[in-house]
C-alpha cells in the first residue's frame, strides 16, 4: 500500500521483564474519581462516572530508572499534575460486567494526567469541550506497564507524588470511587475496549501547579516510581 507520506511510528510503552513493548489504542481518563479531589474541584458524592480522552502520541514514555521530559505548554499559565494508576487492556470486550474486568487487564502503569488547568475552567464555563485542557501534546506520561502477574494487587496499593521532594498528593487506590472493575464496566458499555487501550483511573486529592524546573516523582506501590522534569 502507498500512502500520501510516511504514517508515524506506533506508540508503544515498555513492559516491566520483557523485551516486548505495549503498542496503545487509545487513551480514555476518568474525571473525579476520589471523592476528596471531586471535593476540592467543588463536587462531592458517588456521582456517576465520566470520560474523557487523550490522543496516544500525548503519551510522554519514561522508561525505568530515567527521567523524563516535559516541555511547559503553549497557552496556560496554569499547570497542574494529577498522578493516576493506569490500567492497561490487554484483550477486547464490550459490556463487560465489573465481576469479569480482572480477566481484560494485562498490566499497570504509573501515569500523569497534565492539564492546563485555566482551559479547562475556561471551557467549562462556557460550556464546552476540555480537550484543549487536556488532550494536547505531553499531557500524559507514564512509566513501564507491569504485568498482572508481576504487579500483585494494586487495589491495596498508595499512590502519591511529590514535586521538587515534598508530598503533595497522597492516598490509596482503595479509594477510587469507582473501582478498577466498575470503570471498565462503564467504559465498556460506551465502547468497545480492544488491546492496547489505556486507561488513566483517576487522581487523588493535592492537585496543584508546576513550573519550568519543578522535578516529580509519582508512585505506586508495587509499581515503581514515574520521574518527570518540566523544562
Amino acid at each position: 500500500m502507498s500512502y500520501v507520506f510516511i504514517p508515524p511510528s506506533v506508540v508503544a510503552v515498555p513492559v516491566v521483564g520483557s523485551s516486548q513493548e505495549f503498542p496503545v489504542h487509545r487513551i480514555y481518563c476518568v474525571g473525579r474519581n476520589y471523592e476528596e479531589h471531586a471535593k476540592e474541584m467543588g463536587f462531592t458524592g458517588r456521582e456517576p462516572p465520566f470520560f474523557f480522552m487523550k490522543p496516544a502520541d500525548a503519551l510522554v514514555v519514561v522508561p525505568d530508572g530515567k527521567t523524563g521530559t516535559i516541555p511547559y505548554p503553549t497557552l496556560t499559565k496554569n499547570l497542574h499534575h494529577e498522578i493516576e494508576l493506569v490500567i492497561a487492556i490487554g484483550k477486547a470486550g464490550k459490556q463487560i460486567k465489573a465481576a469479569d474486568a480482572a480477566s481484560y487487564i494485562y498490566g499497570y502503569a504509573i501515569g500523569l494526567d497534565m492539564t492546563r488547568r485555566d482551559l479547562q475552567n475556561d471551557m467549562k464555563k462556557q460550556g464546552r469541550p476540555w480537550c484543549i485542557g487536556k488532550a494536547y501534546d505531553h499531557s500524559a506520561p507514564i512509566g513501564p506497564i507491569t504485568p498482572v502477574t508481576k504487579a500483585g494487587d494494586v487495589t491495596a496499593s498508595s499512590i502519591d507524588l511529590t514535586v521538587n521532594e515534598k508530598m503533595v498528593q497522597t492516598s490509596g487506590i482503595n479509594k477510587l470511587i469507582w473501582n478498577i472493575g466498575e470503570i471498565i464496566e462503564h467504559l465498556s458499555a460506551a465502547w468497545d475496549l480492544l488491546p492496547g487501550d489505556l486507561i488513566y483511573s483517576g487522581t487523588p486529592e493535592g492537585v496543584g501547579a508546576v513550573v519550568s524546573g519543578d522535578k516529580m516523582v509519582g508512585r505506586v506501590s508495587g509499581l515503581g516510581e514515574l520521574h518527570i522534569q518540566v523544562t
